[in-house]
């Protein structure tokens, strides 16, 4: 496939998995801001499919499935948010302390995050 495109296009596998695990320990860690983006995100799949039928009948006919589609969706599109601030941070921590630091202190994030979710849950009960 590279061999078509008239340019090199160089992939740095180590930013991707960096920002990745940084992703995964802001979700884990953040779980009040998930919420709230998934809860808006399913309000606004639910408005604009609304938008699309013209019949009250016809609307109501799908609905469950439609809203449990769209809760689908916007679990599924929460995620990106916190990838662009993983790798925000990853970035961040490229240039300050070099390369290979960002999957270092990522996974130690990921691991605290863990932690602390499980201790918070437990708190909770």
């Amino acid at each position: 496939m590279f061999d078509i495109l008239p340019f090199r296009l160089e992939i740095d596998k180590i930013a991707i998995a960096g920002a990745c695990l940084w992703a995964l320990a802001l979700y884990v860690s953040f779980s009040q801001i998930r919420e709230w983006v998934t809860t808006q995100l399913n309000r606004w799949f639910n408005f604009a499919e609304r938008s699309l039928y013209t019949s009250q009948s016809e609307f109501e006919k799908t609905r469950k499935a439609r809203e449990a589609q769209n809760s689908f969706y916007a679990s599924l599109f929460s995620i990106f948010p916190f990838l662009i601030f993983g790798g925000l941070s990853n970035w961040i921590l490229d240039i300050s302390l070099g390369n290979s630091w960002g999957i270092s202190i990522g996974i130690l994030a990921c691991m605290g995050a863990g932690v602390y979710e499980l201790g918070r849950r437990q708190g909770e009960e």
